[in-house]
């Protein structure tokens, strides 16, 4: 039992940079509300801090990195919907132009 917690060093620097993805996601104006992907990285990121007081570091670990990539992806999601909504906005004015300039002509 020993040998196996040895093995398994406590993932402090996992959960450190998991909670960092979290924070990012957060701060482009994400939430778990709006995003399922980051309501399951918060999820995960709970279980992994649970499994960290019991000392199985192998399945914090797991779930740290899960949460993180989740969050990540939050992230990715977030910025590309904010891309197409400015991808449309720009569409629609280069119509109104063509429009204006079509009534030049």
């Amino acid at each position: 039992m020993l040998s196996a917690c040895a093995s398994a060093p406590a993932p402090n620097e996992q959960l450190r940079l998991t909670e960092q993805a979290l924070s990012q996601a957060q701060a482009l104006g994400v939430s778990a509300e709006q995003s399922a992907s980051l309501a399951l990285a918060e999820k995960k990121l709970a279980l992994a801090q649970t499994a960290m007081q019991g000392t199985d570091f192998k399945q914090a670990r797991v779930y740290a990195e899960q949460a993180e990539l989740d969050a990540r992806l939050a992230e990715a999601e977030h910025l590309t919907q904010k891309s197409q909504m400015q991808l449309a906005e720009l569409s629609n004015a280069i119509n109104r132009l063509r429009k204006q300039l079509g009534g030049l002509q």
